[in-house]
């Protein structure tokens, strides 16, 4: 053995030996082990908390495999819809072009083709991680078959009343041009100005005076007293002077403001329901692109802001606003481009979630889904008990287009499986023309366990199918991991997986979060280039639960290098320079006893999903009681060789699902012929 062990010499062959072995395949008489790898974006790089999910599957993946069951981790690549049209296009701004210079085919074939020039990437970098996943059942979200198995999803949602198409207000990006669901808005607390108006009869007061164009009517509480003499009168909108009715409604927040509030259904989510509760219509001032429409002249085509900024000009000259002050409130912003989403009315497709979300939470409820932190089934609780029906329709060109068809006599829609219709379903006559927009990333893989594992290899789907844990972070709990429950249990009649291990996110050093802005970015792989993979994955393990945020730092990662060396020389030690001779010694007992204590603790934390805490143990044996202890014992004779070599075997087990690469180098200078990674996992 060399005197210190350098990753760089060693991993790229290791791996290529594992995946050319057939080791990442599970065996066929094994009971089944299964995770189902959160796709990661396929034209994009790794960062530093896929290289976290990595290290926590991987371990996971390790440990099963080695006690003898047919695990299966199944690796895979998101389109990623909105997030990866949105990389595209800030590509063609660069270039100077849009997505209005193309139609809708080329647009499509073009982000196809800078999404295959990427693809690569990803795959190569979950490798230099160590990932030990069967890449022969590799799967993508726009494969044919992934496809046909979302669209029958869709055509049995619909065929079960479950879908439908509506004018309802949604979240909706005019930058993205796109709209989203109720779980992708990104809700911020921002200062703004709160504007006091003159409504004649009323003081009203609002954060969007450009938007009294739309006003149908004015609200207050049934319960607020000094308005009662006016209910059933009303009031006057400033500028233009229309008059609109005064009416009751228990949504009204009394204490907010003057306690009145304008109403303008079609620019607000609560406006939406007390219209709709009382009939009102719907005017719209604002369009797709932010810009106003329907208003006086003055104000049509400008954007949003600088038409607020005109209408409380125009307002102010006729002393029609009788204070501003500042206010802290939230707001919804696009998650992608951080702008502020404009609520408004729009036709989508939509999933009625309520049935679904019952069945979700009966089954969270009768443990069918396990939480291993109740914290965060305390989350998903929370989100399944309030969720909204679920727009499931994208204005974008990148996904899985709808397959919906309209026909142009009747008007009606017809609904395919993804095949395209002959004929109307309800005239059977007329032009069909297909919807333009596209499904929600999110409604495709919601379906990804069981999409997957039926579009595999033959049996996959009823052997690995409800699959044993499924582990993601915490961000994505109420955009993935409940739709995927709701989702599975509709398609299949069981839930998806058994256990939900939620991780935590990386921060720096200072607990801060990382960004790109703050100049803290952890490059996964250039710390795995620089210090290896095993102390990278030691690194992110090391020092949190695994549902908790983490801390990291390039020191952090540079002390399980040393850790990694320690590992290397303390075997090296053994094998090239202990006596030989000894046959035994007398701390044979005590290494044993010690040696069955961490074996049983370490197995018991795996066993559990305590990743941090079976780390830490695995690093204070090998370190502080094998080395420090009885390696020094060892050389004083107090130990025989062949317990010291067969002790050094069982620590190579209990580290390797952590430290794949080195453990692995070592097994084989040890001589062995098999490989550690198919090896059996000690016995307690």
């Amino acid at each position: 053995m060399e005197p210190a062990y350098d990753h760089k010499k060693f991993e790229a062959e290791i791996y290529k030996k594992w995946e050319s072995s057939g080791a990442f395949e599970p065996n066929s008489h094994g009971k089944p082990f299964t995770i189902i790898m959160p796709p990661p974006n396929a034209n994009d790089p790794l960062h530093i908390g896929h290289a976290r999910f990595v290290a926590i599957e991987d371990v996971l993946i390790r440990y099963h495999r080695m006690k003898g069951e047919s695990t299966l981790w199944l690796p895979g690549s998101d389109h990623a819809g909105i997030e990866t049209q949105y990389v595209f296009e800030k590509k063609l701004a660069k270039d100077g072009k849009s997505r209005f210079d193309y139609d809708r085919d080329t647009l499509y074939q073009k982000i196809w083709n800078y999404v295959q020039e990427n693809t690569g990437t990803m795959e190569t970098q979950l490798k230099q991680l160590g990932a030990s996943c069967d890449w022969k059942r590799f799967k993508f979200t726009l494969d044919p078959e992934i496809v046909k198995i979302v669209y029958s999803t869709f055509k049995k949602l619909y065929d079960d009343q479950l879908i439908y198409r509506g004018e309802r207000i949604v979240n909706y990006c005019t930058k993205c041009g796109t709209a989203y669901s109720q779980l992708e808005v990104d809700s911020v607390e921002r200062e703004d100005n709160l504007y006091y108006l003159d409504y004649g009869t009323v003081t009203v007061a609002t954060t969007r005076p450009e938007t009294i164009f739309a006003d149908v009517a004015v609200a207050v509480n049934p319960k607020d007293k000094k308005y009662s003499n006016l209910v059933g009168k009303t009031a006057k909108i400033p500028l233009i002077n229309r008059e609109v009715p005064v009416i009751t409604d228990n949504l009204v927040d009394k204490d907010f403001g003057t306690g009145a509030l304008k109403i303008t259904p079609a620019h607000d989510a609560t406006d939406f329901e007390i219209g709709a509760a009382h009939k009102l219509p719907q005017i719209s001032v604002i369009d797709e692109k932010g810009r106003m429409t329907g208003t006086p002249e003055k104000y049509i085509g400008m954007k949003i802001d600088i038409a607020r900024e005109e209408v409380v000009k125009d307002l102010q000259e006729k002393g029609l606003i009788k204070k501003i002050e500042k206010i802290k409130h939230v707001v919804g912003t696009c998650y992608r481009d951080k702008s502020t989403l404009e609520p408004r009315v729009s036709k989508q497709w939509f999933i009625r979630v309520k049935p679904l979300a019952q069945k979700a939470l009966g089954a969270i409820k009768n443990k069918e889904v396990d939480f291993v932190a109740k914290k965060y089934e305390k989350i998903a609780t929370h989100w399944l008990k309030n969720l909204k029906d679920w727009n499931i329709s994208r204005q974008i060109v990148w996904g899985i287009r709808i397959p919906a068809w309209r026909c142009e006599k009747c008007l009606e829609w017809t609904i395919t499986d993804g095949e395209t219709p002959k004929e109307c379903s309800f005239c059977h006559n007329g032009i069909l023309t297909q919807d333009t927009d596209t499904f929600d990333t999110w409604f495709s893989s919601g379906q990804w366990p069981f999409a997957t594992l039926k579009t595999t290899k033959p049996g996959d789907f009823e052997k690995y199918y409800p699959t044993s844990v499924m582990e993601t972070a915490y961000d994505i709990l109420p955009f993935w991991v409940i739709r995927m429950i709701m989702l599975g249990i509709y398609s299949t009649n069981e839930t998806p997986f058994k256990d939900v291990l939620i991780h935590g996110l990386v921060r720096d050093r200072e607990g801060q979060k990382i960004s790109k802005s703050k100049g803290n970015v952890i490059n996964p792989i250039e710390m795995a280039e620089k210090y290896g993979a095993d102390a990278l994955r030691m690194g992110i393990l090391w020092g949190a639960l695994v549902e908790n945020d983490v801390a990291l730092s390039e020191e952090n990662i540079n002390a399980q290098r040393k850790f990694a060396n320690k590992v290397w020389n303390g075997s090296r030690f053994v094998l090239e320079h202990l006596d030989k001779t000894i046959k035994k010694g007398k701390k044979d007992a005590e290494l044993t006893r010690d040696l069955d204590f961490f074996n049983k603790r370490i197995t018991k934390f795996l066993e559990e999903m305590k990743l941090s805490q079976a780390a830490e143990n695995i690093y204070e044996w090998f370190w502080h009681g094998y080395c420090d202890k009885y390696i020094e014992s060892s050389k004083q004779g107090l130990i025989g060789y062949s317990l010291m070599r067969e002790a050094l075997i069982v620590s190579l087990k209990l580290l390797h699902p952590f430290m794949p690469f080195v453990t692995e180098q070592i097994w084989h200078e040890l001589g062995r012929k098999d490989l550690l990674i198919t090896s059996e996992w000690p016995k307690i």
